[in-house]
């Protein structure tokens, strides 16, 4: 069996690049006053992990995250953390809105719409970006 990569010191590097503070600071301030240990697991195994595998590009990868969180439903904030972050690497208002309205035939208009309203709160204030 082949290892998985899990890498804590690349976790957060990645995700310093990924996220901005205020997304950084909305979770993981509170996660760890409310389960120690927990928020440090996340980032080393989601991004020291997850992300370090091969295969899909960063981009690849916010289309996933964005289509399955609007799927998902129910995690607005983890949505529009998403989205700010798939700003910063560069993606397109325009190309996160239609990742957004794709899912609509999969998982529903209504969970589009909700990822829609999340992804505009989100993007105000991003006027200056892509």
């Amino acid at each position: 069996m082949r290892p998985a990569p899990l890498d804590r010191e690349a976790g957060y590097a990645l995700l310093d690049t990924l996220q901005d503070e205020h997304t950084q600071q909305a979770a993981l301030p509170g996660l760890e006053a409310m389960a120690p240990g927990f928020g440090d697991w996340v980032v080393t195994a989601l991004f020291g992990g997850t992300y370090q595998r091969e295969g899909l590009s960063l981009r690849d990868r916010q289309i996933a995250n964005l289509a399955a969180l609007t799927a998902l439903g129910g995690v607005e904030p983890q949505l529009a953390g998403h989205v700010r972050t798939s700003l910063r690497i560069g993606m397109a208002r325009t190309e996160i809105a239609e990742v957004l309205v794709h899912v609509a035939p999969y998982a529903g208009v209504p969970r589009a719409l909700a990822g829609l309203r999340a992804a505009a709160t989100a993007l105000d204030g991003t006027e200056g970006e892509r």
